[in-house]
């Protein structure tokens, strides 16, 4: 039996699976294990995997070779596999090619871990209080002053490109009270950063409406939700993603303009052609789309905007891609994260149409989206040359702070010295590059 029972989480993928593995190392920590730095040292290896590309899963059988290896050798090492590969392995075929893993299993399957370990390493001393939901789970923050918080899971849009509903289950609301108690304790432990999370956010319907103040202006339950995380004392700054353009209704929009609001929206298009859009299951057109742009930029001028594109779904014309492109510059997007399309098995998209864009094509079409994303950014960062912004302070690291701005872009301040990470502070800027803000912290 080991002196000590370590673990070690690697984390692929979304903010969800980022917000997972925090709650899979609370579950540890509470029956007996301590966080490892180095795989090397833990007993317990968890890999929390992501199923969007294929090649999110191919890093996983990678590694499962080098755990191997130390099986080989001898070492006591206990291999698990959770997260979306898991859960969209419906026929076994992913199980198959991961034998080395000793756990192979879905997202809210965690609370069974401690009881598996027993079985599987009886010599192991594991207990502790197993809650039967997964998000009742108290996370080990990896942050201080910053929090994810998910209010909702699973998906019931099927876009035909997607393995959510397959991976995660159709949506699931967590209650408005839960949450709202969750970002209260948040609170008064220190943390002033919070970050909502849902796989279509703004579909949220919060099983529990009366939980809601009476003097809530809002009738739309996401909507209503936000207002309630912006009367919490200590909490300055809320963010949340991501959205689905179909339900970016009057009130969510206007939820935008809430004090305590970053001036940042995550909206993913995904393609600007509507025959696209049409097979990739998405129910709205572009109209409707640059029409809910319209509405937020007049609602909140100024916000910085950032989508998510597929380039190379099945049929995709080169005229469709012209589309996409044209969409893009309307928009004037701040950012972008553009994917070539990955058929993934278990999909419609996969069973329904042919993969039939070439790779070098996908390649080409991302790097015209890439380029014209970069020309973007840069234009849009120059704007902020020579102004003071406020920013929140992630980190300090030998005297430079880095961060973000309200529009969430990356800054990096040269005088912090004096300066403690979790703090909201104002920086003026010097120079703006790409990626990147440079400056000093006004003290």
């Amino acid at each position: 039996m080991p002196d000590k029972l370590r673990y070690f989480i690697q984390t692929y993928g979304c903010q969800m699976n980022t917000n997972d593995s925090e709650r899979m190392a609370g579950l540890l920590k509470s029956v007996g294990f301590e966080e490892s730095s180095t795989e090397q040292e833990a007993n317990l290896v968890v890999f929390n995997t992501c199923s969007v590309r294929a090649h999110a899963e191919d890093r996983i059988y990678g590694r499962m070779e080098e755990l191997s290896e130390r099986k080989k050798k001898g070492e006591d090492v206990l291999v698990a596999v959770m997260g979306c590969m898991a859960g969209r392995d419906k026929n076994g075929e992913l199980r198959k090619r991961l034998q080395t893993a000793d756990l192979f299993f879905p997202t809210p399957d965690m609370v069974n871990l401690p009881r598996w370990i027993a079985e599987l390493r009886p010599l192991w001393s594991i207990s502790g209080d197993i809650a039967e939901d997964y998000l009742k789970i108290q996370p080990l923050r990896q942050k201080a002053k910053q929090a994810y918080v998910t209010i909702q899971t699973g998906c019931n849009h099927f876009c035909t490109y997607c393995v959510v509903p397959y991976a995660r289950g159709l949506e699931k609301n967590r209650p408005a009270a839960e949450v709202l108690s969750e970002v209260n304790d948040l609170a008064a432990h220190g943390v002033i950063d919070i970050t909502l999370l849902g796989q279509a956010i703004n579909d949220y319907r919060a099983p529990d409406p009366g939980s809601f103040s009476p003097f809530n202006p809002y009738k739309n339950h996401f909507a209503s939700l936000l207002w309630e995380v912006n009367q919490i004392a200590g909490i300055e700054r809320v963010h949340w993603t991501a959205a689905h353009p179909l339900s970016m209704d009057d009130e969510v929009i206007d939820a935008l303009t809430l004090p305590k609001q970053v001036n940042y929206l995550h909206l993913p298009v995904q393609s600007g052609s509507n025959s696209v859009l049409h097979r990739m299951n998405r129910k709205y057109t572009r109209e409707h789309y640059l029409d809910v742009i319209s509405r937020v930029k007049t609602a909140r001028p100024g916000i910085a905007l950032g989508t998510d594109i597929i380039v190379g779904f099945s049929g995709e014309s080169e005229q469709d891609f012209q589309n996409t492109v044209e969409l893009f510059k309307e928009c004037d997007f701040d950012i972008s994260y553009t994917a070539q399309y990955s058929p993934r098995s278990g999909t419609l998209g996969n069973r329904l149409y042919q993969d039939d864009v070439t790779e070098d094509e996908k390649k080409r079409r991302w790097q015209v989206l890439q380029d014209l994303m970069e020309e973007n950014t840069l234009r849009k960062n120059q704007v902020y040359a020579d102004k003071t912004l406020e920013v929140f302070v992630e980190k300090v690291e030998d005297n430079v702070a880095y961060g973000t701005s309200n529009e969430l872009k990356n800054i990096r301040a040269i005088n912090a010295d004096k300066l403690a990470a979790g703090k909201i502070k104002n920086m003026h800027i010097a120079k703006a590059l790409t990626w990147l803000l440079e400056g000093e912290i006004v003290f």
